[in-house]
């Protein structure tokens, strides 16, 4: 069996899950984080800022699994402003 992961404090997503604990507790799968907080609200749209606050939420996410970036094998990253990512 698999457990979803929803850090405390966070709003629940629709249409997604924020992270699974698969069955043996011994991976964790992290999706789709954006550079929002907890509500599901921009607080700004300065890049950098949004990539410090999606970083903030996978680490969230995997201490609500019982782990933390150190146990981090893969991230995969999906930039689309090439201009502010080349700032």
């Amino acid at each position: 069996m698999r457990k979803t992961l929803l850090p405390e404090g966070w709003v629940l997503p629709r249409g997604y899950t924020n992270g699974i604990l698969t069955e043996g507790g011994k991976t964790i799968y992290v999706g789709g984080q954006i550079g929002w907080n907890n509500q599901a609200e921009f607080e700004t749209d300065d890049f950098v800022e949004q990539v410090r606050q999606t970083l903030l939420n996978v680490h969230d996410i995997l201490v609500a699994g019982g782990a933390a970036p150190e146990h981090m094998v893969r991230m995969t990253w999906y930039i689309t402003d090439k201009q502010a990512y080349a700032n």
